[in-house]
């Protein structure tokens, strides 16, 4: 492509009310006038690599390096009617323009800043939030949780008789509630017995019964999002009382949950199954 040199460069002007920028207002942006005919070379210089460059009619010609990417592209007109070019950059930005035909051209050279583009070719993600946002937002809720917790230690309300006895140890679900999304499970351990209990761990799992000849059970543990109360030991004939809090979950007939306790270095552990009909009717 044979192009004359030009000696004399003419920067675009920063105008306002006439320039390439995208507005912030609800109206469309006012799009410049580039002017260009069949004698001279309009030359256009971006801020990034053209990617993409579309005239609106046949009488208007842009030409580019559609192989290896350029910041500058050549603007040529026949005589006719206006029309309108649009260029793509290789970040994603956008530049629009009416261009016309004039036999005398008041400029031959344009550079074009990126803050002048119209907009983006796709929507520009919002900034991730800050971390100092995002740890603030799980203190929050580790607040809610706690006082929802306590609300419910004192409230003393009963779901029924969901309990399990073995070894001098009664374990058993106090009551559960569900609430913004999550399930709370109020869970009592009672040491009836002449020894202290250590806790080892108390865990809740899912529990899928498998029928045919070769029974098995399937089981999927449910690790809680926030624990309140949670003891390290129970003296003897003392009771504890704790809360756990698990995402929501459903259960359907064939499966239900199971609440593991754990005694660290003992062997009083034990097992409480919670029906399906329970789970999905919290109060």
């Amino acid at each position: 492509m044979k192009t004359s040199i030009i000696t004399t460069i003419l920067f675009l002007p920063f105008l306002a009310g006439n320039s390439f920028a995208q507005t912030t207002s609800s109206s469309s942006p006012i799009l410049d006038t580039i002017f260009a005919n069949d004698s001279k070379n309009v030359a256009l210089f971006f801020p990034a690599p053209i990617r993409q460059g579309i005239t609106g009619a046949e009488n208007f010609v842009f030409t580019y390096n559609r192989e290896q990417e350029q910041h500058f592209g050549l603007l040529q007109a026949r005589p006719g009617e206006e029309s309108n070019l649009l260029i793509i950059n290789g970040d994603g930005a956008v530049f629009s323009y009416i261009v016309r035909y004039k036999k005398q051209l008041p400029k031959l050279n344009y550079f074009i800043p990126r803050s002048q583009s119209i907009g983006t070719e796709k929507p520009v993600l919002k900034n991730k939030e800050p971390k100092d946002s995002i740890s603030e937002k799980a203190k929050n809720r580790d607040r809610y949780h706690k006082k929802f917790s306590e609300f419910l230690l004192d409230r003393n309300q009963k779901i029924g008789r969901i309990k399990k006895r073995a070894d001098g140890i009664l374990l058993s679900v106090q009551n559960f509630v569900f609430d913004r999304g999550e399930m709370y499970f109020v869970i009592e351990i009672e040491n009836s017995s002449s020894l202290d209990y250590d806790l080892n761990f108390l865990k809740f799992y899912i529990e899928t019964k498998k029928q045919g000849k070769r029974k098995s059970i399937q089981r999927l543990e449910q690790k809680p999002i926030y624990i309140h109360q949670l003891p390290v030991k129970i003296p003897e004939n003392e009771t504890r009382k704790m809360v756990f809090v698990l995402s929501k979950f459903s259960l359907a007939n064939d499966k239900r949950l199971v609440v593991a306790l754990n005694e660290r270095n003992g062997e009083r552990n034990s097992k409480l199954n919670v029906k399906a009909r329970i789970i999905n009717n919290p109060n």
